[in-house]
């Protein structure tokens, strides 16, 4: 194993690096800042990896192309979940890219407690999900650039000069995003259907949500791919309280599952209609999933998809 930067980047092989960090108050909390430090990692990898600079990348006429997300699927347990890192928490990733052509590239993230020799993620394990200890996340990845300068919709495929992945492995057939990511744009949902042993919350509820200027956007003016987490969240909090649950009964939730796909971009100042619906198990009104649908006027721009725990409910 080789050290590639002063960060303690580690490679592991020509498709894998791992690294160990320190959870700081800058990445942890009830909001995305672990799921934005994810983002960085996997750029971070691609960077090391495939021969261009994820962070100021572009395309052959010389504009700049963005290492966009499409789909990001994490999966936890609740031994080890996002909403339960906290300051000091010393970690291990262990990060594998795939290929997918020229236009885009898969990243796998395993993610658990410091220790023990790191070995390259093997697919069959991974997507087991075996492991309560440890933290799973895929995020499948596009090259895109804007198509007009003064807007974020319509944005289009475009790969950086330099851009390699004819060395990376390829994913096995059977764990392909494709079907599940055109499963949602089509459907609007992840799920295949609603479980026989789910019975619906309440009714269909939507809110509006602007764009806040302020805080979602990223260093080039597109909505920040972590954003969409956030407004995920708070719309789930306004239909929560619609409901008269508790703030505490959501900062003490477990996401087990979340699934969402990037369909577009909005402006800033753009208000968003975020529609929710939610099922619970029966006998397990603990036990939820949470359907979210994100809309710039007639635009879907997103859809996601979440299975959670919390106590009884409340």
């Amino acid at each position: 194993m080789t050290s590639l930067d002063e960060n303690d980047v580690i490679r592991l092989d020509e498709s894998s690096v791992t690294r160990t960090t320190l959870v700081k108050p800058g990445m942890c909390g009830h909001n995305s800042l672990f799921v934005g430090q994810i983002g960085d990692w996997t750029w971070e990898t691609v960077s090391a990896l495939c021969g261009t600079n994820a962070f100021d990348a572009r395309n052959p006429d010389g504009a700049p192309t963005y290492l966009s997300f499409y789909y990001f699927h994490i999966r936890a347990s609740p031994a080890m979940h996002v909403n339960g890192l906290g300051f000091g928490d010393r970690i291990e990733i262990t990060s594998r890219l795939f290929d997918f052509g020229s236009e885009s590239v898969l990243a796998l993230h395993k993610i658990k407690a410091a220790g023990g020799a790191p070995e390259p993620i093997d697919p069959d394990e991974f997507y087991a999900y075996g492991d309560e200890d440890c933290l799973y996340v895929e995020n499948f990845n596009r090259w895109i650039t804007r198509s007009d300068q003064g807007s974020n919709e319509n944005l289009v495929k475009s790969s950086p000069v330099g851009f390699r992945h004819d060395h990376l492995p390829s994913l096995p057939e059977p764990y392909s995003p494709r079907r599940v990511y055109n499963h949602a744009r089509s459907r609007h949902t992840f799920l295949d259907g609603i479980p026989d042993d789910r019975v619906p919350v309440a009714e269909p509820f939507s809110v509006d949500y602007r764009v806040d200027i302020a805080r979602d956007l990223n260093g080039v003016g597109l909505l920040y791919f972590a954003s969409y987490f956030s407004i995920a969240d708070w719309a789930l909090v306004a239909f929560w309280r619609h409901l008269g649950r508790s703030d505490k009964a959501f900062l003490g939730r477990v996401v087990l599952d979340q699934r969402l796909c990037y369909l577009g971009n909005a402006d800033a100042g753009s208000v968003l209609r975020i529609e929710v619906e939610s099922w619970h198990k029966v006998g397990a009104p603990g036990d939820e999933i949470v359907n979210l649908v994100l809309r710039d006027g007639d635009r879907v721009i997103a859809v996601s998809t979440v299975h959670l725990l919390t106590e009884g409910g409340s």
